[in-house]
């Protein structure tokens, strides 16, 4: 299947963007009107997350949500032909001299962003990064073999060196260690796994597992920590203004850095709903009383 369908992507990338934003209306009919993709899922989500919403406002919200999951899908699309100038014209990183400045001294910081706006583009920051710095890119492999690699080299594509998660510690190790300078991208607002169920907060009204990689290895090397503030003053553009969360991590307490990404991220979400990702699972991991008691 996948060797039928990457040919036509790759057809539609070579296709102007404001072109193949005209297949926009029709992906959203297939996916939310045909198929339905996720929709229970995104229903619930915003039931939960908005509870002082009628039902119309979030059926709003609903609407314009897979509208722009098709708008996003297309752009992800385009990534396979799409120059590295006309990326850059269209992704404006703001605020990041202290980040770089961060990859010169080898201090390796590290950058938190949620599943908001267009994260694959936001990605491409490695294509500015400092002479002789890296930009590695935290990722878990997919379950498809295939579609694994379309994405890995999608982003490999814009000079990300892609780590995966279960390899990271030691790869930040070994980097330090050859004095190979950079800068790590985590996509933190994933549900954590079973054995990493320690720490909670609550996002969106509700009681939410923290996914503790980024704050625990951040702590332990003592690497200052930044987030990705996504907007998108328009269709098929974005900004990203990089904003510090710790520059000593060693001196911040327990759940502290996590806390504080999912406010910012929370804060955005709020301003522009629709940019977020509601059909990811990200609450399926429910808290017990005793945890919810003990992290509020």
């Amino acid at each position: 299947m996948f060797y039928v369908i990457y040919p036509l992507l790759w057809l539609l990338s070579l296709l102007p963007l404001k072109v193949l934003y005209a297949f926009s209306p029709l992906m959203y009919f297939l996916i939310y009107r045909v198929a339905g993709y996720r929709k229970k899922v995104v229903r619930q989500n915003l039931q939960n997350s908005f509870p002082e919403l009628s039902a119309s406002e979030r059926r709003k919200i609903e609407k314009n949500f897979y509208r722009f999951f098709a708008d996003l899908l297309l752009e992800i699309v385009k990534l396979l032909y799409i120059s590295d100038k006309e990326l850059l014209q269209r992704v404006k990183f703001v605020n990041v001299e202290e980040f770089f400045e961060c990859c010169r001294q080898g201090k390796y910081p590290i950058l938190m962003l949620g599943h908001y706006g267009n994260w694959e583009w936001i990605l491409t920051i490695s294509l500015l990064m400092p002479e002789n710095c890296e930009s590695f890119t935290v990722y878990k492999r997919l379950k498809n073999r295939k579609f694994d690699q379309f994405m890995k080299s999608l982003r490999e594509k814009r000079g990300a060196v892609m780590v995966e998660k279960r390899n990271l510690a030691r790869s930040m190790i070994r980097w330090a260690k050859e004095g190979k300078f950079g800068a790590y991208g985590f996509i933190a607002d994933q549900s954590p796994s079973g054995k990493n169920l320690r720490n909670w907060t609550t996002f969106l009204h509700q009681p939410t597992a923290i996914l503790p990689g980024a704050e625990e290895l951040a702590r332990k090397f003592n690497y200052p920590v930044f987030y990705a503030r996504v907007s998108r003053p328009k269709r098929g553009y974005y900004s990203c203004e990089i904003l510090p969360i710790a520059r000593e991590p060693r001196t911040t307490s327990d759940n502290e850095i996590s806390t504080r990404f999912m406010q910012l991220l929370e804060e955005d979400i709020l301003a522009h709903p629709e940019l977020w990702l509601w059909s990811h699972r990200r609450w399926k991991i429910k808290p017990l009383i005793d945890e919810v008691k003990k992290d509020n």
